[in-house]
């Protein structure tokens, strides 16, 4: 009744004021405002994603296309429109500028600078809402991207144009494992992206520093929809940086893109879609929820070399609630993925980090694009520690273990040091594979649990002292042979030596 009363009021208003003007069917007026959310009537020749202007200065977006008018999501000027006001189609869709002005820069979701800096100067411009490449112009991933975490890049392997989801708990390290990831790329001509999705600005803040503390601001950008930004915004904010980021595939540039979180996207669109009063389904959200993250996701991809060879690699974070990654959107987007890496509650607790749950990570592709020193070690390691993880829990049941269960279990706890790394040390390819390979061949024995990463870090440096033109070697063949082999456990011992 109140919706009809709007209506018939708004049109007396527009009756009196009317100029005689023949309508073009491409404007209408607002019958109802409220929640972020214009009704409008009129709008005949709108389309879906179309750009709209109030009089009163304020920009929406159509999202609900209806018999007599459309709902349109407000972009920006929400306080100023008004019920009666004037809307005309602009027969144009979101787009937001792209280039490298945009590297070091932080941007909200249309664009627009958010640092202060002043206006982003734009190659072009490019629509947030695109096809993702078709199957004939995708290339096979090959290429390896590098996260620096050592468990992640021997066990789970990312390859470049993959899209490989970072899934658990709150606080349990999944920014972090992002973070390092971009930090990692500098100097190997991957361009960044970070898209943070209702998240604290101040916590945006501090990730910004560090990303400036280690020089990787030269080669990434920020696209910032804070929690205090509104949920039209937040729906906005992944795919206007894809769009950003398919500007330098289509040059032939490698991107790697963060979506820091995709629950807090799902939320949004959810907000936006009970607001335009479209039926809820499973726990409120839309029935086009699975669409949301799987158009988003699909436009990551490698390309093949006839279209340039450019990629973009998706990283999407998803939070789960105690462990839970059964629940709706965390099964919607594992489904979508190429895998992903589980991070632990209990393993982040007691110690061990990047937490990293290799029973339940997985990567479908990535394995193609894992360098061949790594993959020679990799192995060995994943089965050492499924083979470990089954005697430590039947070793619970009994102390009179054998000698070779006790080697077993010993050995076990060392790769398990190993794999335990600090934050911002992320290590590249070659030091990888040296730490791997004496872990791997039992060269640790001897070297008390306690002080494995203090000596994995110390023979690292001996080798970078002493063995320099080893590593350099590995680095640029990406595999190693039975003499650099030799060499690596001549070194370890040498190191053992001068240790002692």
């Amino acid at each position: 009744m109140a919706d009809y009363e709007n209506l018939v009021r708004v049109l007396q208003e527009q009756i009196a004021g009317w100029e005689g003007k023949p309508s073009s069917g491409s404007s209408g007026f607002v019958v109802q405002v409220g929640d972020s959310v214009a009704t409008i009537y009129g709008l005949d020749r709108a389309v879906y994603g179309e750009l709209v202007d109030f009089s009163s200065g304020a920009t929406g977006i159509v999202l609900n296309l209806e018999e007599e008018g459309v709902g349109c999501v407000l972009l920006s000027g929400e306080d100023l429109v008004r019920e009666g006001e004037e809307a005309r189609g602009t027969g144009k869709v979101v787009s937001v500028p792209a280039g490298t002005a945009l590297l070091g820069r932080v941007v909200n979701p249309l664009g627009e600078p958010v640092d202060g800096r002043g206006p982003v100067a734009a190659e072009e411009y490019l629509p947030v809402e695109s096809p993702a490449a078709p199957v004939i112009d995708r290339g096979s991933v090959n290429q390896p991207l590098q996260t620096g975490a050592l468990s992640v890049d021997a066990m789970i392997p990312i390859g470049r144009g993959q899209r490989e989801l970072i899934i658990g708990d709150r606080q349990t390290g999944k920014t972090a494992l992002a973070v390092d990831t971009i930090i990692n790329q500098k100097g190997k001509n991957v361009y960044c992206v970070y898209c943070a999705i209702g998240q604290k600005s101040s916590s945006v803040a501090a990730i910004i520093k560090n990303l400036e503390k280690f020089g990787a601001m030269d080669y990434s950008f920020v696209v910032l929809a804070s929690a205090s930004d509104s949920a039209a915004l937040q729906y906005l904010a992944p795919y206007s940086a894809v769009a950003m980021a398919e500007h330098f595939m289509r040059q032939g540039k490698d991107v790697l893109v963060i979506y820091d979180d995709l629950s807090k996207h799902a939320v949004a669109y959810r907000t936006i879609s009970l607001l335009l009063r479209r039926p809820p389904g499973r726990e409120a959200f839309p029935g086009d929820v699975f669409y949301l993250h799987s158009r988003l996701l699909e436009r990551s991809a490698k390309l093949s070399d006839a279209r340039g060879g450019g990629s973009i690699t998706a990283l999407p974070i998803v939070e789960t609630q105690a462990g839970d990654i059964s629940s709706y959107i965390p099964t919607n987007v594992i489904s979508i993925t190429d895998g992903q890496i589980f991070l632990d509650s209990e393993l982040f607790n007691s110690g061990f980090r990047p937490a990293v749950d290799v029973g339940l990570s997985v990567s479908r592709v990535g394995g193609s694009a894992q360098s061949k020193a790594i993959r020679r070690v990799s192995g060995r390691l994943r089965l050492d520690l499924a083979q470990y993880r089954e005697m430590a829990a039947f070793a619970q049941f009994g102390s009179d273990l054998d000698k070779a269960t006790q080697d077993k279990l010993a050995q076990g706890l060392r790769l398990m040091e190993v794999l335990k790394q600090p934050q911002f040390r992320p290590y590249a390819m070659e030091e990888q594979t040296a730490i791997l390979f004496i872990a791997v061949n039992g060269c640790l024995m001897d070297v008390a649990v306690e002080k494995i990463g203090e000596f994995a870090r110390g023979f690292l440096e001996y080798l970078r002292a002493h063995n320099q033109g080893l590593l350099t070697a590995i680095a640029e063949s990406g595999a190693t042979t039975v003499e650099q082999e030799g060499e690596l456990r001549g070194a370890v011992e040498s190191y053992k030596q001068v240790k002692r």
